[in-house]
């Protein structure tokens, strides 16, 4: 009997693919370091023995990942980067954008990671942590009547240092991205709604609360009221149906 394979197209692998996959390698390997230089322009050339053009798509791609920073004509060659969730924000924006994933379902993501950051950090934090989250809500207070950009900015400090205490980097850094995106794509909306004022004072609100919650240590109690002020901020943005679904999720997601 013939079996019958499921074959598939060979691909022609460009060489620009080859040098973004050599030098991908040795960052990854750590063999390149944030704040190590690669070679200049002229010296890749002549070590993958490819013209300056397909050095500058290489370049170009890293650039594009976040990372190398390169600047045309640096004696020094492109910097290799720290890692960062810039990258990640962007394309997690460009997925809800394009409908690959829908606004609910990176609330409902949001609701999660928000909760196991704030239980963790309730059980993690520091007195440094807990005096920097004050100070953040303070700010936050004394923003109130500058605007929502002003009093945004004082709230990211505060949920930085809260994600921080969490003593975890993979969710930090989910978080910032997630946070990132839900800005990216709503911010602008939220910013114009006639009741800016009462949101800026839910938030400060809420974060005092959660502040709390922290302070006493109580994981399970920070994790509720994260993933409610979430829902309660966000719902307005989303459908009745998306916004009773994700309610159900906040009750019943382990704090």
């Amino acid at each position: 009997m013939t079996h019958k394979a499921a074959f598939t197209a060979v691909k022609t692998v460009k060489a620009y693919e080859r040098v973004v996959e050599q030098i991908e390698t040795a960052i990854s390997k750590r063999e390149l370091r944030p704040g190590d230089r690669l070679p200049s322009e002229r010296e890749l050339m002549l070590t993958f023995e490819v013209s300056r053009s397909t050095i500058r798509e290489a370049l170009r791609v890293l650039e594009s990942t976040g990372l190398v920073r390169s600047r045309p004509g640096d004696p020094r060659g492109p910097e290799v980067l720290q890692a960062s969730p810039a990258i990640l924000t962007k394309t997690v924006s460009r997925l809800v954008r394009l409908e690959t994933i829908a606004l609910s379902e990176l609330v409902e993501f949001r609701i999660m990671l928000e909760g196991t950051a704030c239980t963790l950090a309730a059980q993690h934090r520091t007195e440094v942590q807990l005096n920097d989250m004050r100070a953040a809500v303070d700010a936050m207070q004394a923003q109130v009547d500058n605007g929502p950009v002003a009093f945004s900015r004082a709230d990211v400090a505060f949920h930085v240092t809260v994600w921080a205490a969490s003593q975890n980097q993979l969710l930090q850094i989910c978080g910032e991205a997630t946070r990132g995106a839900l800005i990216d794509m709503v911010t602008d909306e939220l910013d114009r709604a006639p009741d800016s004022q009462a949101r800026m004072e839910l938030s400060l609100a809420h974060d005092r609360e959660i502040l709390g919650a922290i302070s006493a240590g109580d994981g399970a109690r920070a994790g509720r009221l994260a993933r409610s002020f979430v829902i309660e901020y966000y719902g307005d943005i989303i459908s009745s149906q998306s916004r009773a679904a994700l309610g159900s999720v906040a009750d019943e997601a382990p704090a």
